[in-house]
């Protein structure tokens, strides 16, 4: 009888209802069609990171001269697919759990400290196992409701301060990358070649950089990962035409770290599993001393802690979710999911993953819900499959987005008051010391001795948080290692 079984129509029309009550699509004024548009609007504005991230972790050796993967050489596609693949994942979750439309993935800034930082001074083992363990802190301190008390505990300039350090610091990264800025005996940095840009590689990181910010400036969606694709196939035209090469010691004017010319091994299927078994949480607190590990340790967790804060709370508020009272529903699902994002990030050897400012392209769309994030997932983890295209991308196409990068993570120095010298010369350390000494914990360390010094010495010392006198005396002795061990064994 036709009316024992559901039409198709009516099927539909029930899965729809289901996937609507799930995520609360109506309730809060959306539609599915907006929700799928706004997840693929925050995958393209933010898949960039596919190519970013392995172009830091993956091309830079450990303490023991080691890269993540095989160990004897960089292994960019590798990074890549497990780049692609945690974002893929967590952001589902995040979509599933958090219900609402924020994506994840490899945090940038996260990852220049991991690899200029921590990776330094221990194997790559060890510096993902210390990731891991910062995510397993982040994870308790939302169970017990502790976040609140660290959150209060840094002055909010301090924290924005951070943030404009590793801009600054990225930029920097991405400048020296391209060959743009070089190191010299005197003056200690140049620009370009002896003083000059003459190289076509170098011409062409230019063009890329003019470019990219020309496409930001329009506020055009996706225009990072515009800005490196079209970088990059200007790039692979100048190496057609004018055969520039791979950079050398006899050949200073090549390409840094790949020639852009397709080959057959840029196709095929990375294993995104590979990297699982290469942290070791355990490693990173016997390489080095247990104080300086729990300093490193710290530094993650503040820098990922707060970025995320702010993140949620802005993009949440773009999207009409936080209400009268300020605060944003579900947050302790969206907390959690972000820390599993840490450790998850450490497990799967592609550094911390934290949630994106860029989903605030999806939500300009008209994502209110967590069924734009899965969207966005289910990309990165199709993302996957093209991971090996990024071993034609050269340094010089996509260090214009780091140098832009930069630029908008150093736009929040508008927010810090720079009359209030009690505040403003911290913030100033924190922020010049990082590129200054190529560290972002040597910024961070500063900005907390000197911002509880001049609190002291005004008279000020009950201002001060309680945490933050801790972590600034175990600053005082991770700066002071030196003179330490000097004095006790001569």
């Amino acid at each position: 009888m036709a009316g024992c079984h559901p039409s198709p129509v009516n099927v539909r029309n029930d899965r729809f209802y289901k996937v609507d009550r799930f995520f609360s699509i109506s309730e809060r004024g959306s539609t599915i069609s907006r929700e799928v548009r706004g997840g693929l609007a925050t995958f393209f504005t933010m898949a960039y990171i596919v190519v970013l991230n392995p172009l830091i972790i993956a091309t830079k050796p450990d303490a023991e001269g080691q890269f993540i993967g095989d160990g004897a050489t960089p292994d960019i596609p590798l990074v890549a697919a497990g780049t692609a693949l945690v974002a893929g994942v967590l952001t589902i979750l995040m979509g599933v759990v958090g219900k609402v439309p924020f994506a994840m993935a490899t945090g940038l800034g996260l990852n220049a400290f991991v690899t200029f930082g921590i990776a330094t001074q221990m194997s790559w083992e060890a510096a993902m196992g210390l990731v891991f363990v910062e995510g397993v802190i982040i994870g308790i301190l939302v169970l017990t409701g502790f976040r609140v008390a660290v959150f209060n505990a840094i002055p909010s300039q301090l924290k924005t301060a951070i943030s404009v350090g590793i801009g600054l610091f990225i930029a920097l990264i991405g400048f020296v990358d391209a060959g743009f800025v070089r190191g010299n005996a005197a003056p200690p940095l140049t620009m370009g070649i002896a003083g000059g840009l003459t190289s076509w590689p170098i011409l062409v990181f230019v063009v890329g950089l003019l470019l990219t910010a020309a496409l930001v400036a329009r506020k055009v969606k996706g225009a990072i990962l515009i800005g490196i694709v079209g970088t990059t196939v200007l790039a692979a035209v100048v190496e057609l035409v004018f055969r520039p090469g791979a950079a050398s010691k006899d050949n200073p004017g090549g390409w840094q770290l790949n020639t852009p010319t397709l080959s057959s091994d840029v196709f095929g299927l990375s294993n995104p599993f590979g990297l699982f078994t290469e942290f070791d949480p355990i490693a990173g607190f016997t390489s080095v001393s247990l104080l300086l590990a729990v300093l490193l340790v710290f530094t993650l967790l503040v820098t990922d802690f707060f970025d995320t804060m702010g993140t949620i709370v802005g993009v949440g508020r773009q999207a009409g979710l936080v209400g009268a009272d300020g605060h944003l529903p579900r947050t302790k699902q969206i907390l959690l999911v972000d820390s599993i994002g840490a450790a998850a990030g450490g497990a799967g050897s592609v550094s911390s993953n934290t949630t994106y400012v860029e989903s605030a392209s999806g939500v300009a769309e008209g994502a209110r819900t967590g069924l734009a994030s899965v969207v966005t997932g289910l990309l990165f983890l199709l993302a996957v499959l093209f991971a090996p295209i990024v071993k034609v991308v050269p340094y010089e196409a996509a260090a214009p987005a780091l140098v832009i990068v930069g630029f908008l993570m150093m736009s929040a120095i508008k927010d810090i008051d720079w009359s209030d010298y009690e505040l403003s010369i911290p913030a100033f350390l924190t922020v010049v010391l990082m590129p200054f000494t190529y560290s972002v914990s040597n910024g961070i360390g500063a900005g907390f001795v000197s911002f509880v010094l001049i609190k002291l010495v005004k008279g000020k010392a009950r201002a001060v948080h309680p945490l933050m006198w801790v972590v600034a005396l175990l600053f005082v002795v991770y700066f002071s290692l030196g003179p330490i061990k000097a004095l006790i064994w001569g």
